[in-house]
């Protein structure tokens, strides 16, 4: 007789969208798993992530990892617990994490899956989020990327997400003099100073954010993290101090877009103020995961770093909860609570 855990329900990519993705773009479909094979575990997911960057992988283009598949299951991060093993490596109600994206179920080798630790009072999603990929982000561009020193002036863009709102907490942490953030909504703005600690924030749909970072930033910035691209990166560009550095992680402005986006149109500030622009994914970093987990970690248990989630119900839901994070309808990181 079959388990309870034998059918899967997953999300695949239908078809590659052109501009932003829409309903068409998925389809949801039942899968019948088979019995385990040797070494393999079966596991439940509690949390399934959507993330910025899926967006690029849904275009059939050379990139730093292969596009999503046409009939394919999406891939991306989940977090579960073991419900059936056949493999010493894992063991029934293990808590894991994994990459086998946009399922309930998922059934694979156990070299697939990473244990990891139960934090008292700290839901699982937060190895999706500020323990995870988006954290790691967050302190690769500031530490080994924009090597962000004690007393640097920082300036986030989109900086009420996952990871941006990671980079201006640690950036306080580690002693940054000032942390400036531009968020799309009053909400997001104020939510930036009075939950996450940035010195000031922006509203960029107020004006032009060259102008708002001006007033924010009078004395300049050292270090910028880019989420946004666009106008945010020029804006920057104009308010760097001499040896400003800036870490290019992300640029969502420009993901939908039908058309090449101008560049910026200041970019010889790279010449005279001795700038440096550099771009990075991170999983080109993970030999510094342990030096991020232990720096961070301690500030997540003791509550020095916050985070927050927007929580969409139900796997069937994935596509609208990746959507709605593409419009920024997201605070912290956005999940899927399958």
């Amino acid at each position: 007789m079959a388990s309870d855990h034998s059918r899967s329900t997953q999300i695949q990519l239908a078809e590659r969208p052109k501009g932003w993705p829409d309903d068409a773009t998925f389809r949801t479909v039942a899968v019948d798993l088979p019995e385990l094979g040797e070494g393999e575990v079966r596991v439940a997911n509690d949390f399934v992530s959507v993330d910025p960057y899926m967006r690029g992988r849904m275009d059939d283009v050379k990139s730093y990892v292969p596009p999503y598949a046409l009939g394919e299951t999406m891939e991306g991060g989940a977090v579960g617990r073991v419900v059936e093993s056949a493999s010493e490596r894992l063991a029934v109600g293990d808590l894991v994490l994994h990459s086998l994206g946009w399922r309930d179920m998922a059934q694979a080798e156990a070299s697939a899956f990473r244990r990891v630790e139960e934090l008292p009072d700290i839901p699982a999603s937060v190895y999706l989020g500020v323990l995870g990929m988006p954290g790691f982000t967050a302190w690769v561009g500031l530490r080994q990327i924009a090597r962000m020193r004690e007393g640097d002036i920082v300036f986030v863009s989109g900086a009420a997400g996952a990871v941006g709102s990671a980079v201006g907490q640690i950036a306080r942490l580690a002693g940054a003099s000032r942390v400036i953030g531009s968020a799309g909504s009053e909400e997001k703005v104020r939510t930036l100073t009075e939950r996450y600690g940035f010195d000031a924030a922006i509203n960029y749909k107020d004006g032009p954010v060259r102008s708002s970072l001006r007033e924010a930033a009078p004395d300049g910035i050292d270090v910028y993290f880019d989420n946004v691209g666009g106008e945010h990166l020029e804006a920057a560009l104009g308010a760097f101090r001499d040896g400003g550095r800036g870490a290019i992680c992300g640029m969502i402005s420009q993901y939908n877009a039908t058309e090449p986006a101008p560049g910026p149109r200041n970019l010889a500030n790279l010449i005279k103020r001795g700038l440096t622009l550099q771009g990075f994914t991170v999983n080109n970093y993970n030999r510094f995961f342990g030096d991020f987990a232990s720096e961070v970690t301690p500030w997540v248990r003791s509550g020095e770093l916050v985070f927050d989630e927007t929580v969409v119900d139900g796997i069937e839901n994935a596509p609208t909860a990746f959507l709605d994070m593409m419009h920024g309808a997201n605070i912290g990181k956005m999940v899927v609570r399958v």
